[in-house]
Protein backbone atom coordinates (compact mmCIF):
# COMPACT_ATOMS: atom_id res chain seq x y z
CA UNK A 1 0.00 0.00 0.00
CA UNK A 2 1.05 3.65 -0.80
CA UNK A 3 1.78 5.70 2.70
CA UNK A 4 3.54 9.03 4.44
CA UNK A 5 6.55 8.02 5.96
CA UNK A 6 8.55 10.73 7.97
CA UNK A 7 11.40 9.06 7.95
CA UNK A 8 13.82 11.81 9.79
CA UNK A 9 13.16 14.78 11.58
CA UNK A 10 11.75 17.62 8.32
CA UNK A 11 12.04 14.53 5.89
CA UNK A 12 8.59 13.34 4.41
CA UNK A 13 7.76 10.94 1.76
CA UNK A 14 4.95 8.29 -0.55
CA UNK A 15 6.16 5.18 0.04
CA UNK A 16 5.32 1.60 -0.59
CA UNK A 17 4.86 -0.41 2.37
CA UNK A 18 3.18 -3.74 3.70
CA UNK A 19 0.03 -3.88 4.00
CA UNK A 20 -1.58 -4.46 7.36
CA UNK A 21 -2.54 -7.85 9.02
CA UNK A 22 -5.57 -7.80 12.02
CA UNK A 23 -4.25 -8.99 14.91
CA UNK A 24 -7.11 -11.11 16.79
CA UNK A 25 -8.67 -8.55 18.54
CA UNK A 26 -8.09 -5.37 15.65
CA UNK A 27 -9.31 -4.91 12.33
CA UNK A 28 -8.21 -3.23 9.59
CA UNK A 29 -9.46 0.02 8.34
CA UNK A 30 -9.47 1.44 4.48
CA UNK A 31 -9.24 5.10 5.22
CA UNK A 32 -11.26 7.80 3.73
CA UNK A 33 -9.92 10.80 5.19
CA UNK A 34 -6.90 11.72 7.52
CA UNK A 35 -6.44 15.15 9.29
CA UNK A 36 -3.49 17.06 9.78
CA UNK A 37 -2.98 18.64 13.34
CA UNK A 38 -0.17 20.04 15.85
CA UNK A 39 0.77 16.78 16.81
CA UNK A 40 1.94 15.81 13.32
CA UNK A 41 4.29 18.43 12.81
CA UNK A 42 5.84 18.35 16.30
CA UNK A 43 6.73 14.35 15.14
CA UNK A 44 8.12 15.99 11.74
CA UNK A 45 10.45 18.00 14.11
CA UNK A 46 11.68 15.25 15.49
CA UNK A 47 9.36 15.50 19.13
CA UNK A 48 6.51 13.20 20.43
CA UNK A 49 7.13 9.61 18.43
CA UNK A 50 9.73 7.75 20.37
CA UNK A 51 11.45 7.04 16.91
CA UNK A 52 11.32 7.61 13.14
CA UNK A 53 10.54 6.28 10.87
CA UNK A 54 6.63 6.49 10.92
CA UNK A 55 3.77 6.44 8.81
CA UNK A 56 1.72 9.70 10.98
CA UNK A 57 -1.88 9.99 10.72
CA UNK A 58 -4.19 9.95 14.05
CA UNK A 59 -7.38 11.78 13.25
CA UNK A 60 -8.91 8.96 10.72
CA UNK A 61 -12.12 7.43 9.70
CA UNK A 62 -12.83 4.58 7.20
CA UNK A 63 -14.60 1.20 6.01
CA UNK A 64 -13.20 -2.16 8.09
CA UNK A 65 -12.18 -4.10 4.96
CA UNK A 66 -10.45 -7.19 7.52
CA UNK A 67 -11.17 -8.37 10.99
CA UNK A 68 -9.06 -10.64 13.33
CA UNK A 69 -10.69 -13.89 14.48
CA UNK A 70 -11.75 -12.62 18.12
CA UNK A 71 -13.67 -9.90 16.55
CA UNK A 72 -17.22 -10.11 16.56
CA UNK A 73 -18.76 -6.49 17.24
CA UNK A 74 -17.67 -5.19 13.43
CA UNK A 75 -18.56 -6.55 9.97
CA UNK A 76 -16.20 -6.07 6.49
CA UNK A 77 -18.42 -3.14 5.31
CA UNK A 78 -18.66 -1.39 9.03
CA UNK A 79 -17.54 2.71 8.74
CA UNK A 80 -15.99 3.75 11.42
CA UNK A 81 -14.29 6.56 13.21
CA UNK A 82 -10.92 5.17 15.06
CA UNK A 83 -9.97 6.57 18.50
CA UNK A 84 -6.06 6.45 18.07
CA UNK A 85 -5.19 6.22 21.50
CA UNK A 86 -3.92 2.60 22.91
CA UNK A 87 -3.50 2.71 26.64
CA UNK A 88 -1.57 -0.20 28.67
CA UNK A 89 -4.70 -0.30 31.32
CA UNK A 90 -2.04 -1.60 33.61
CA UNK A 91 -0.31 1.21 34.98
CA UNK A 92 -0.85 2.88 38.38
CA UNK A 93 -2.45 6.47 36.05
CA UNK A 94 -4.28 4.01 33.97
CA UNK A 95 -6.10 2.29 37.17
CA UNK A 96 -6.92 5.06 38.58
CA UNK A 97 -8.95 6.25 34.99
CA UNK A 98 -6.62 8.54 33.96
CA UNK A 99 -5.52 6.65 30.95
CA UNK A 100 -4.31 9.77 28.66
CA UNK A 101 -1.68 10.14 31.26
CA UNK A 102 -0.65 6.23 30.41
CA UNK A 103 2.96 5.42 31.70
CA UNK A 104 3.03 3.68 27.99
CA UNK A 105 1.51 5.93 26.71
CA UNK A 106 1.26 4.93 22.98
CA UNK A 107 -1.16 6.68 20.01
CA UNK A 108 -2.15 5.28 16.30
CA UNK A 109 -0.15 7.50 14.03
CA UNK A 110 2.14 8.73 17.24
CA UNK A 111 3.85 5.76 18.74
CA UNK A 112 2.65 2.83 15.84
CA UNK A 113 1.95 3.56 11.84
CA UNK A 114 -1.03 5.72 11.29
CA UNK A 115 -3.25 6.40 8.76
CA UNK A 116 -1.58 8.97 6.58
CA UNK A 117 -1.77 5.44 4.09
CA UNK A 118 -4.13 3.79 2.27
CA UNK A 119 -4.76 1.46 5.21
CA UNK A 120 -4.88 1.23 9.27
CA UNK A 121 -4.63 -1.30 11.81
CA UNK A 122 -7.00 -0.71 14.61
CA UNK A 123 -8.20 -2.31 18.17
CA UNK A 124 -11.78 -2.77 17.69
CA UNK A 125 -12.50 -1.50 20.75
CA UNK A 126 -11.45 1.69 19.39
CA UNK A 127 -13.90 1.75 16.33
CA UNK A 128 -17.48 3.66 16.69
CA UNK A 129 -20.01 2.62 14.03
CA UNK A 130 -20.85 5.71 11.44
CA UNK A 131 -24.48 6.38 11.43
CA UNK A 132 -25.69 6.51 7.93
CA UNK A 133 -26.20 9.85 7.54
CA UNK A 134 -22.72 10.78 8.30
CA UNK A 135 -20.02 10.85 5.58
CA UNK A 136 -17.21 8.94 5.79
CA UNK A 137 -14.54 11.20 4.94
CA UNK A 138 -15.89 13.99 7.42
CA UNK A 139 -15.79 11.42 10.47
CA UNK A 140 -11.94 12.55 10.81
CA UNK A 141 -13.43 15.80 12.23
CA UNK A 142 -14.48 13.15 15.31
CA UNK A 143 -10.56 12.47 17.12
CA UNK A 144 -9.92 16.59 17.21
CA UNK A 145 -13.54 17.08 18.31
CA UNK A 146 -13.28 14.28 21.34
CA UNK A 147 -10.01 16.65 22.50
CA UNK A 148 -12.19 19.47 22.48
CA UNK A 149 -14.57 17.70 24.64
CA UNK A 150 -12.16 16.42 26.71
CA UNK A 151 -11.04 20.01 27.59
CA UNK A 152 -14.16 21.12 28.33
CA UNK A 153 -14.74 18.04 31.16
CA UNK A 154 -11.34 19.66 32.13
CA UNK A 155 -12.39 22.83 32.86
CA UNK A 156 -15.94 22.20 34.46
CA UNK A 157 -17.09 25.86 33.49
CA UNK A 158 -20.14 27.21 35.35
CA UNK A 159 -22.98 29.00 33.15
CA UNK A 160 -22.69 32.35 32.42
CA UNK A 161 -18.31 32.25 32.18
CA UNK A 162 -17.17 34.85 29.86
CA UNK A 163 -14.30 32.90 27.37
CA UNK A 164 -11.24 34.11 25.59
CA UNK A 165 -10.02 31.42 22.71
CA UNK A 166 -6.85 32.21 21.86
CA UNK A 167 -6.13 31.09 18.35
CA UNK A 168 -9.67 30.38 15.44
CA UNK A 169 -7.91 27.29 13.82
CA UNK A 170 -9.67 24.21 14.07
CA UNK A 171 -9.07 23.29 17.60
CA UNK A 172 -10.26 27.50 19.02
CA UNK A 173 -12.93 26.79 16.66
CA UNK A 174 -14.28 23.76 18.13
CA UNK A 175 -13.54 25.00 21.54
CA UNK A 176 -15.84 28.25 20.28
CA UNK A 177 -18.74 25.66 19.33
CA UNK A 178 -18.33 23.98 22.77
CA UNK A 179 -18.53 27.28 24.87
CA UNK A 180 -21.89 28.18 22.84
CA UNK A 181 -23.08 25.10 23.63
CA UNK A 182 -21.91 24.74 27.30
CA UNK A 183 -23.95 28.07 28.90
CA UNK A 184 -21.41 30.87 28.40
CA UNK A 185 -22.31 33.75 28.18
CA UNK A 186 -19.71 35.63 25.91
CA UNK A 187 -17.07 33.77 23.84
CA UNK A 188 -14.19 36.23 22.75
CA UNK A 189 -11.94 34.88 20.14
CA UNK A 190 -7.98 36.23 19.10
CA UNK A 191 -5.88 35.51 16.21
CA UNK A 192 -3.52 36.94 13.78
CA UNK A 193 -4.87 35.39 10.54
CA UNK A 194 -7.53 37.88 9.28
CA UNK A 195 -9.64 34.46 7.25
CA UNK A 196 -9.49 32.83 10.61
CA UNK A 197 -11.01 34.91 12.55
CA UNK A 198 -13.90 35.68 9.72
CA UNK A 199 -14.90 32.11 10.59
CA UNK A 200 -14.93 32.45 14.16
CA UNK A 201 -17.41 35.67 13.47
CA UNK A 202 -19.35 33.55 11.18
CA UNK A 203 -19.76 30.80 13.61
CA UNK A 204 -21.27 33.01 15.85
CA UNK A 205 -18.26 33.98 17.99
CA UNK A 206 -19.04 37.54 20.82
CA UNK A 207 -16.30 39.54 19.55
CA UNK A 208 -13.47 38.35 17.41
CA UNK A 209 -9.54 40.79 17.50
CA UNK A 210 -6.39 40.56 16.23
CA UNK A 211 -5.14 41.27 20.12
CA UNK A 212 -7.11 41.41 23.50
CA UNK A 213 -6.70 45.00 23.58
CA UNK A 214 -9.05 45.34 21.22
CA UNK A 215 -11.40 43.85 23.64
CA UNK A 216 -12.61 46.03 26.47
CA UNK A 217 -12.99 43.65 29.43
CA UNK A 218 -10.76 45.67 32.43
CA UNK A 219 -11.66 42.68 34.97
CA UNK A 220 -10.21 40.05 32.08
CA UNK A 221 -11.68 36.38 31.06
CA UNK A 222 -13.81 33.30 34.05
CA UNK A 223 -11.70 31.57 31.25
CA UNK A 224 -9.01 31.57 29.14
CA UNK A 225 -8.52 28.78 26.93
CA UNK A 226 -5.04 28.53 24.23
CA UNK A 227 -5.42 27.14 21.22
CA UNK A 228 -2.10 27.89 19.54
CA UNK A 229 0.90 26.38 21.47
CA UNK A 230 2.25 29.88 20.43
CA UNK A 231 4.85 30.59 23.36
CA UNK A 232 3.74 34.53 22.83
CA UNK A 233 -0.17 33.61 22.80
CA UNK A 234 0.58 31.71 26.26
CA UNK A 235 2.60 34.49 28.21
CA UNK A 236 -0.22 37.07 27.05
CA UNK A 237 -3.26 34.51 27.64
CA UNK A 238 -1.82 33.85 31.81
CA UNK A 239 -2.23 37.45 31.77
CA UNK A 240 -5.83 37.55 31.00
CA UNK A 241 -6.99 35.62 33.32
CA UNK A 242 -10.20 37.07 35.83
CA UNK A 243 -9.75 36.68 39.74
CA UNK A 244 -11.44 33.02 40.52
CA UNK A 245 -10.63 32.26 36.78
CA UNK A 246 -8.70 29.40 34.78
CA UNK A 247 -6.71 29.16 32.41
CA UNK A 248 -6.25 26.17 30.20
CA UNK A 249 -3.43 25.24 27.99
CA UNK A 250 -5.08 23.47 25.18
CA UNK A 251 -2.57 23.96 22.53
CA UNK A 252 0.51 21.54 21.69
CA UNK A 253 3.52 24.08 22.60
CA UNK A 254 7.06 23.20 21.51
CA UNK A 255 9.12 21.35 24.28
CA UNK A 256 10.98 23.99 24.41
CA UNK A 257 8.46 26.87 25.17
CA UNK A 258 8.30 28.41 28.41
CA UNK A 259 6.21 31.35 29.93
CA UNK A 260 6.77 32.96 33.12
CA UNK A 261 3.93 32.76 36.16
CA UNK A 262 3.42 35.51 38.82
CA UNK A 263 2.68 32.81 41.78
CA UNK A 264 1.77 35.60 44.36
CA UNK A 265 -1.18 36.67 41.64
CA UNK A 266 -2.34 33.30 41.21
CA UNK A 267 -2.48 32.99 44.86
CA UNK A 268 -4.11 35.98 45.89
CA UNK A 269 -6.62 35.70 42.88
CA UNK A 270 -7.01 32.57 43.18
CA UNK A 271 -5.85 31.24 39.66
CA UNK A 272 -6.22 27.65 38.50
CA UNK A 273 -3.97 26.62 35.36
CA UNK A 274 -4.55 23.28 33.96
CA UNK A 275 -3.99 21.59 30.96
CA UNK A 276 -5.80 18.63 28.84
CA UNK A 277 -4.38 15.88 27.15
CA UNK A 278 -5.56 14.42 24.32
CA UNK A 279 -8.79 11.94 24.95
CA UNK A 280 -10.10 10.54 28.11
CA UNK A 281 -13.66 9.04 28.06
CA UNK A 282 -14.60 11.44 25.26
CA UNK A 283 -14.48 9.59 21.89
CA UNK A 284 -18.13 8.38 21.97
CA UNK A 285 -19.33 11.42 23.09
CA UNK A 286 -17.79 13.36 20.29
CA UNK A 287 -19.23 10.78 18.00
CA UNK A 288 -22.68 11.45 19.28
CA UNK A 289 -21.77 15.60 19.39
CA UNK A 290 -20.69 15.11 15.55
CA UNK A 291 -24.11 12.77 14.99
CA UNK A 292 -26.18 16.12 15.89
CA UNK A 293 -24.81 18.69 13.87
CA UNK A 294 -22.21 20.11 16.42
CA UNK A 295 -20.07 21.05 13.90
CA UNK A 296 -20.59 21.82 9.77
CA UNK A 297 -17.73 19.92 7.79
CA UNK A 298 -18.03 22.33 5.19
CA UNK A 299 -16.88 25.36 7.24
CA UNK A 300 -14.61 23.30 9.70
CA UNK A 301 -12.53 21.49 6.39
CA UNK A 302 -10.84 23.40 4.07
CA UNK A 303 -8.60 21.76 2.09
CA UNK A 304 -9.19 18.26 0.96
CA UNK A 305 -5.63 16.57 -0.66
CA UNK A 306 -4.76 12.93 -2.11
CA UNK A 307 -1.87 11.29 -0.20
CA UNK A 308 0.17 12.21 -2.45
CA UNK A 309 0.65 15.61 -1.31
CA UNK A 310 0.69 14.85 2.09
CA UNK A 311 4.06 17.17 2.27
CA UNK A 312 2.16 19.66 1.07
CA UNK A 313 -0.61 19.33 3.04
CA UNK A 314 2.29 19.68 5.69
CA UNK A 315 3.59 23.15 4.90
CA UNK A 316 -0.06 24.68 4.45
CA UNK A 317 -0.84 23.58 7.84
CA UNK A 318 2.14 24.81 9.52
CA UNK A 319 2.28 27.87 7.14
CA UNK A 320 -1.84 28.43 9.01
CA UNK A 321 -3.51 28.35 5.87
CA UNK A 322 -7.07 26.96 5.83
CA UNK A 323 -8.81 25.28 8.59
CA UNK A 324 -8.57 21.51 8.86
CA UNK A 325 -6.70 20.07 6.11
CA UNK A 326 -7.28 16.41 4.79
CA UNK A 327 -5.78 14.02 3.44
CA UNK A 328 -7.50 11.24 1.17
CA UNK A 329 -5.85 7.87 -0.22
Amino acid sequence: MKAALISAPGVVSIETVDDPAPGPREVVVQVAACGLCGTDLHILQGEFAPSLPLVPGHEFAGEVVAVGTAVHELSVGDRVAVDPSLYCNECHYCRLGRNNLCERYAAIGVTTSGAAAEFAVAPAANCVKLPDHIRTEDAALIEPLSCAVRGYDVLRTPMASHVLIYGSGTMGLMMLELAKRTGAATVDVLDTNPQRLATARKLGCTRAAATAEGIERPRGWDVVIDATGSEQAIQDAIGRVARGGTYLQFGVADYAARAIIEPYRIYNQEITITGSMAVLHSFERAADLFATGVLDPEIFISDRLPLTEYAAALGQFAAGRGRKVLVTP
